[in-house]
């Protein structure tokens, strides 16, 4: 028998001074059987790094046509595509033909850095594709916020992120490792 998904229920106060953004997001996030809390909680974290009203989740791991986040124009183009964890490179080839920005997030301490050491070569030619490392011990700390509903506030200033639940507050210093290309 098929287990189903565990529904989550956040809201989720993003006060964001890099972009000028304020809003409050009340948010379902299905967590597949197969999804660990730090996993959601990255996610999470990852959409009020981009929040938008645009931006939704998609059905992620239960599908490999979708990525884990995507924010969609009003003509259905791919204007944002966000992946999360340690995804094969064909599948971010695929993300940077089909999306116009693709947004990496890697978690997963040394994993992570293992695994930008092996493909960081091959993913410099995707000029739409950022990669972003979280911290590990961040991510572990955020993992202590998960509840079935959940109250947290995302303050964002100067690349700096802290999450609070009320009653415990963790931040998180992204790394980039590698950014879009600009063309003139």
């Amino acid at each position: 028998m098929a287990h189903s998904s565990t529904i989550f229920k956040a809201s989720l106060q993003i006060s964001d001074m890099d972009r000028n953004y304020y809003a409050e997001h009340l948010l379902t996030l299905a967590r597949h059987p197969s999804e660990t809390d730090e996993r959601m909680m990255v996610r999470l974290l990852a959409f009020a790094l981009h929040a938008d009203e645009q931006l939704h989740f998609t059905k992620g791991l239960s599908t490999d046509e979708e990525p884990d986040l995507w924010q969609m124009s009003l003509t259905n183009e791919i204007e944002l595509w966000i992946e999360v964890g340690l995804p094969d490179e064909r599948r971010l080839r695929k993300a940077c033909s089909r999306a116009k920005g693709v947004i990496l997030y890697l978690y997963g301490g040394r994993g992570a850095g293992l695994w930008w050491q092996r493909n960081a070569e091959k993913l410099r030619r995707f000029s739409s594709l950022s990669v972003i490392e979280l911290p590990e011990m961040a991510c572990k700390e955020i993992t202590g916020f998960v509840q079935r509903n959940m109250q947290l506030q995302c303050t964002i200033q100067d690349g700096e992120i802290w999450l609070t639940n009320g009653e415990s507050t963790c931040s998180v210093t992204p790394l980039l490792r590698k950014a879009p290309i600009v063309e003139c």
